[in-house]
């Protein structure tokens, strides 16, 4: 009934009542009597008794709903939990393969110089992006046991061990007592096993994977470990890269080895290695197709020469990414019949020692080959039957790279100029050799100006793209050959306006990088070096621990202080100083 006023009578009656007719109204109405309520109004008595039976029943329906909610949920959790273990338990009876790849010295500063170089080299957009870009997953914590500043032996240990150690250790902890290495414990498991590095194979990274030596100077060593002349026997299925003198005997004119022993001989009769060392007997490997495990192939007497060089070297040499898909194609190949996988580290071993240098042009292409390596592992995977996880980090960052440069006595320039190094046609490494090389085989007589002519003319115009050297900067060349590669080096950060701040490691966090995959999380955000070297190990399944009490039992602990420090073959002149200093640390 509607009233004279147009409200309408029951809704008026609601309002005496306490019934709200908005949608604002509350769900449940007020539990005490309504002050208008009437116990002798038989209207009042059936809305009121209505009201209630509404609030029971509404009450009711909560509770209901809330009782299938709460059950829902513990039903989805659970399912949710059985799914994940499931999951894992499926995961972990999978056949699966396993890159772990080092970017030795490669810093977060690395990618912005090469991003913004390739950009302009290539004339790409200013938001193009390397492969690596695309794969980035966290950031990783550096300092070993003894320094918050680490070197290459004590990153690698940390990596192939999961425990933190001292500069100089290969795969030794701070007790001098051996840690097993996850490529040990791998090869121990089924997996086939591999190494491909630029620099020696018995440098301070691969030599983590497959010796114990309580320091990385301790090569010759090295050498027959990795072979399989040690406490273990061999672990390692296949070694791609260079470092052929630690591997020959001191009677030839290649080698650097202390002592007469023939290690290749040794390693193909003794451990029936395939040995290979030339470009032709690369190639005759087909790729990968035509590998006859464990193969051994030293390409180089000592370092792979700088990607910048090795392409204007009539294919000398084999490429980090041609070595790269040569050895994953070969391991493919050796577990087709197999339950089990292989694990196969890559190192791009010569950033760092760009990095040491100071050369950013160097530094550029080893980091554009990295690059480009990366890429093949991510293509083998996504074509691989069998499952696989891509793993790369660095060790450390070398040189404290800097994409801007303040020079003495001038104020900021907010650039710097790729151009500079495009015009770069020869490393500074190459460059000094170069000029030593001359002032070698020249005479006595030769003056001052006229070497200082030479050197512009035939090193630093055509090998560095530079053509207004002051007569400073060629003086300084033509007096101290031997300390050329750092002149060159400074000559040409500073028109690329590129900074450095050692010529050594820095303590910078860097970068993590993976194709994704099960348990990957695991090293996701920041973490620290050890938590990688865990989860190669986790990832393969396989025990360690096993790996370290067995090299704990059958090792002489010995000491390091019994060995001759005159005697030891330091290597060359990138990791010196950090080795000597450590010795003295060892020996106080």
């Amino acid at each position: 009934m509607v009233r004279a006023d147009g409200e309408n009578e029951s809704s008026g009656a609601n309002k005496e009542l306490g019934i709200q007719a908005s949608e604002r109204s509350p769900l449940l109405p007020t539990t005490g009597p309504s002050p208008a309520h009437n116990d002798d109004d038989p209207v009042t008595n059936k809305i009121s008794s209505t009201s209630r039976c509404n609030s029971r029943l509404g009450g009711a329906c909560i509770f209901l709903w809330t009782l299938v909610a709460t059950a829902t949920f513990i039903v989805i959790a659970v399912w949710t939990q059985h799914s994940q273990q499931t999951s894992n338990e499926d995961f972990r009876s999978v056949k699966r393969n396993l890159v772990f790849m080092v970017s030795d010295g490669m810093g977060p500063a690395s990618l912005s110089l090469t991003r913004s170089f390739r950009q302009h080299v290539d004339g790409l957009a200013e938001d193009s992006s390397l492969v690596l870009d695309k794969h980035f997953w966290g950031s990783s914590r550096t300092r070993s046991s003894n320094s918050l500043v680490t070197d290459s032996a004590a990153g690698a240990t940390a990596f192939s061990c999961g425990r933190k150690s001292y500069n100089g250790a290969i795969s030794m902890l701070p007790d001098l007592q051996p840690c097993g290495s996850v490529l040990e414990a791998a090869k121990r498991a089924g997996y086939m096993t591999g190494l491909v590095v630029t620099t020696d194979i018995t440098d301070a990274t691969p030599a983590c994977f497959a010796s114990h030596v309580q320091l990385r100077q301790l090569q010759d060593e090295i050498a027959l470990q990795e072979v399989g002349h040690g406490v273990l026997g061999r672990s390692v299925d296949l070694m791609l890269g260079g470092g052929r003198c630690h591997f020959l005997p001191n009677t030839t004119s290649e080698s650097c080895r202390m002592d007469e022993l023939d290690v290749t001989m040794l390693a193909q009769d003794k451990y029936g290695w395939t040995y290979a060392n030339s470009r032709e007997e690369f190639d005759a490997l087909k790729g990968g197709d035509n590998v006859s495990i464990p193969l051994l192939g030293l390409f180089a007497s000592a370092d792979i020469p700088f990607e910048l060089d090795r392409k204007h070297m009539g294919d000398t040499y084999p490429s980090l990414s041609e070595m790269a898909k040569t050895a994953m194609r070969a391991l493919e190949r050796a577990t087709a019949n197999s339950d089990k996988g292989f694990f196969l580290m890559i190192e791009g071993s010569r950033i760092d020692h760009a990095g040491h240098i100071n050369d950013p042009a160097a530094q550029v292409h080893e980091v554009l080959e990295y690059d480009k390596t990366f890429k093949a592992v991510i293509d083998f995977i996504g074509q691989s039957k069998t499952k696989g996880v891509l793993v790369a980090t660095s060790d450390h960052e070398t040189g404290g790279l800097a994409t801007a440069l303040q020079e003495p006595g001038h104020l900021p320039v907010y650039n710097w100029y790729p151009q500079v190094l495009a015009n770069v046609s020869a490393s500074c490494e190459r460059l000094a050799a170069k000029l030593r090389r001359f002032v070698d085989k020249s005479p006595p007589s030769l003056s001052e100006a006229d070497l200082k002519s030479w050197i512009n003319s035939e090193l630093v115009v055509p090998g560095l793209g530079i053509s207004d050297a002051t007569d400073d900067e060629l003086t300084r060349l033509a007096n101290d050959p031997d300390a050329s590669v750092n002149t060159f080096a400074a000559i040409l950060s500073l028109r690329s306006h590129i900074g450095w701040s050692t010529h050594g490691h820095t303590a910078v966090d860097v970068n993590i990088y993976s194709s994704g995959g099960p348990e990957t999380e695991k090293i996701r955000g920041n973490v620290e070096n050890t938590d990688v070297g865990k989860f190669l190990g986790h990832y393969l399944d396989v025990n360690v621990d096993e790996i370290t009490e067995e090299l704990r039992e059958k090792m002489d602990k010995g000491s390091v202080t019994a060995l001759d420090a005159t005697s030891l073959e330091w290597g060359n002149g990138y990791h010196v100083a950090e080795s000597m200093r450590e010795w003295r640390v060892r020996l106080t």
